[in-house]
């Protein structure tokens, strides 16, 4: 069971140092219980303290981290069933399999969709995270040479998938700076694939035929105190491997089984030959409750959908994404330039300052803080109205910028055009559009004097 704010704060040092950049211990406990707050932020746990904490305090499903840098994958940390009971953590990761008996001009062109296939949409990068190194031939001298194919590359997530031990072992060595996830420990093989990834400080899948098999492995595993695991239940049917992915979330997070309250990884790519049902199989793993996706190629036609549907999910509810409050500089403006206001919602945003990148006019953007709601939702809410708007106006240097005093609303709340010119003394309120896609032809016939 989860510790309360009041349990964590009576393990703690109870100093008030601030370091941890709370005010107090207490309110520190109370981050912690809510998970706003890392337990690396206090400089002053004993060992023996923080092996605790972390013990009590590990959400459900563990995070496992696969690869270093900014180039890691951090999977799972996961602590509900559904998104709208709390919030999903970490988006599973899509990776790509390939393997050494591919001919080298196969192999070429699955790296190069892999690196150049990306897409910015509201802020984000939407891109494929992982790719699964396969020794298919047996051969270790193949197999490390594709790995090092792959490095070379600037690919440096990596799933290593190998049945013979020694082979394993052999691209461990070759990828260990990169701390790639090892696949798989078994029954057969256990002792020897555990030892390959301590000594190479690897996370490590255990695979069974059973989900029972798997819980077995997996509870093995932690009692050496091996703490990075993903599990593979081994099942190469899509409605098997569907179900035991939904029976090992529900047995961590409502029944607390902590042999099973780990990140899962799935293999669409060998469920079927068809790319496109390959891609259903994907999404659903997507919703429940994958925590790695190995597709047999990354297109645009699959990588864009899955990757798009995936941060939907994956988007925090309860916190609208959020654009930085600010003046934007869209096509270099100058101080006889249009001056555009509308609110932080990422979405809204980008909407926004495409139009008015399109347009080709220059513009000045404002873009005032409404805690990530759309105009119409912030002005409701009195969080993008002329009482906000004004201020905000005025502290700005955007006077400065400019030799014109007009501003541009969104058509949508002409209703504040009143308060605001009353507000704003010296500026001229002009309606804009109610919709972004009428911003060009409006910017285009707007003049300054």
């Amino acid at each position: 069971m989860a510790l309360t704010g009041m349990d964590i704060f009576k393990l703690l040092p109870k100093t008030n140092c601030q370091e941890c950049g709370v005010a107090t211990c207490l309110a520190f406990a109370m981050k912690l219980a809510a998970g706003q707050a890392e337990l690396d932020a206090c400089p002053h746990l004993s060992a023996e303290t923080r092996e605790k904490l972390e013990e009590a305090s590990a959400p459900p499903v563990r995070q496992v981290i696969i690869g270093t840098g900014e180039h890691a994958l951090k999977v799972g940390g996961e602590t509900v069933l559904f998104r709208h009971e709390k919030t999903f953590v970490n988006n599973p990761g899509i990776g790509l399999f390939i393997n050494d008996a591919m001919s080298d001009q196969e192999i070429s062109q699955k790296l190069e969709a892999f690196k150049k296939l990306a897409y910015e949409r509201v802020g984000l990068i939407l891109k494929a995270d992982i790719i699964a190194v396969k020794s298919q031939t047996g051969d270790a001298q193949k197999f490390t040479t594709l790995i090092k194919k792959v490095i070379d590359a600037g690919i440096v997530t990596l799933a290593l998938m190998a049945e013979n031990p020694d082979v394993l072992a052999a691209g461990a060595q070759a990828a260990a700076a990169f701390r790639p996830l090892l696949h798989a420990a078994t029954i057969e093989n256990f002792d020897s694939v555990v030892k390959i990834a301590t000594d190479n400080k690897c996370p490590l899948v255990v695979k069974g035929t059973s989900l029972d098999e798997v819980a077995e492995l997996a509870g093995k595993l932690a009692a050496l105190k091996f703490k990075d695991i993903i599990l593979d239940c081994g099942s190469e049917s899509f409605v098997k491997s569907f179900q035991d992915n939904v029976i090992a979330r529900r047995c961590a997070v409502v029944q607390k089984l902590r042999t099973l309250g780990y990140p899962t990884i799935v293999f669409p790519c060998l469920m079927t030959d068809d790319p496109l049902y390959e891609a259903v199989i994907a999404s659903a793993f997507i919703t429940k409750y994958a925590g790695i996706i190995i597709l047999s190629e990354v297109q645009g036609h699959n990588l864009f959908p899955l990757a798009l549907q995936r941060m939907n999910i994956y988007t925090d509810p309860q916190r609208p994404m959020a654009t930085t409050e600010g003046i934007y500089e869209v096509n270099n403006p100058d101080e006889n330039s249009p001056v555009v206001i509308t609110s932080n919602f990422s979405l809204t945003y980008f909407i926004v300052s495409s139009e008015i990148e399109s347009s080709r006019v220059p513009t000045w953007l404002l873009i005032k803080d409404a805690e990530g709601l759309s105009v119409l939702t912030g002005w409701a809410a009195g969080k993008f109205s002329a009482d906000s708007i004004a201020p905000f106006i005025k502290k700005s240097s955007i006077e400065e910028k400019i030799k014109h005093r007009k501003l541009i609303i969104p058509g949508a709340v002409a209703s504040i055009s009143g308060e605001l010119d009353e507000a704003l003394e010296g500026w001229e309120i002009q309606i804009g559009p109610r919709e972004a896609s009428a911003l060009t032809p409006y910017l285009k016939n707007w003049k300054a004097a």
